[in-house]
């Protein structure tokens, strides 16, 4: 079992950064490829990056391409999504996930694909 926290939501003005952080336990951090997605009312959950065993291969949704950088520290057990020049359209509830890292460069881009979440954290952009 792996445990995920989220935290580091909050409001902010379009334009404005953010950085998400997510505390991972129960399983060796580095046996994982790491996750964020991102839920917002009304709509499914999506994709918006993921970062591989390696921390060096990463890929990220189309729109958040360019503004959101993830990251990890292995040593600390936690991986981070920051978020730069954020718009109203990336007020969601973001979830970090978890999924067995098949490769060192495994970067999986669906939910199907992870088998653990956390709860949440909300990120509000203001216009």
């Amino acid at each position: 079992q792996v445990q995920l926290v989220e935290s580091g939501g909050g409001l902010v003005q379009t334009g404005g950064s953010l950085r998400l952080s997510c505390l991972a336990s129960g399983r060796t951090f580095s046996s994982l490829a790491m996750g964020w997605f991102r839920q917002a009312p009304g709509k499914e959950r999506e994709f918006v990056a993921t970062i591989a065993r390696n921390d060096v291969s990463t890929y990220y949704a189309d729109s958040v391409k360019g503004r959101f950088t993830v990251s990890r520290d292995n040593a600390k057990e936690m991986v981070y999504l920051h978020m730069n020049s954020l718009k109203p359209e990336d007020t969601a509830v973001y979830y970090c996930a978890a999924a067995m890292g098949r490769t060192l460069w495994y970067t999986p881009r669906t939910s199907d694909d992870y088998a653990y979440w956390g709860q949440g954290t909300q990120v509000t952009v203001s216009s």
